[in-house]
């Protein structure tokens, strides 16, 4: 599997029409438990088995709420440059307040606005 999706259970259920796997959170907790069993070894004993997608996912696609409960986990991963490489998307809700979109984390990275 290439891709995997952590976010609301309406967003689940739209990306599995699409063919993407995705498992609804509703809180930090259960944010970190699967997001470190997509990103770690993990003991099939401890809980819940992802058994599919483990250790095959490549992009993780999370919604920005998700993200906001993982923090500092999520932050550490993505500076470490490792698969899966992670996507944040608006909720169902839209943007967060105080989110910055690629574009213009990109424009201010770089200087230029086209």
């Amino acid at each position: 599997m290439d891709y995997f999706f952590i976010g609301d259970s309406e967003l689940v259920t739209a990306f599995r029409f699409v063919g993407i796997r995705g498992h609804s959170v509703s809180g930090k907790e259960e944010a970190l438990e699967i997001f470190n069993r997509l990103t770690k070894n993990w003991d099939e004993t401890a809980g819940m088995v992802l058994p599919e997608e483990q250790g095959s996912c490549l992009v993780l696609i999370l919604t920005e709420e998700t993200a906001g409960w993982l923090g500092e986990t999520l932050t550490d991963w993505q500076i470490g440059g490792k698969y899966p490489l992670v996507v944040e998307i608006p909720g169902t809700m839209g943007r967060l307040a105080g989110r910055k979109t690629l574009v213009d984390s990109i424009r201010e990275a770089i200087g230029i606005r086209v």
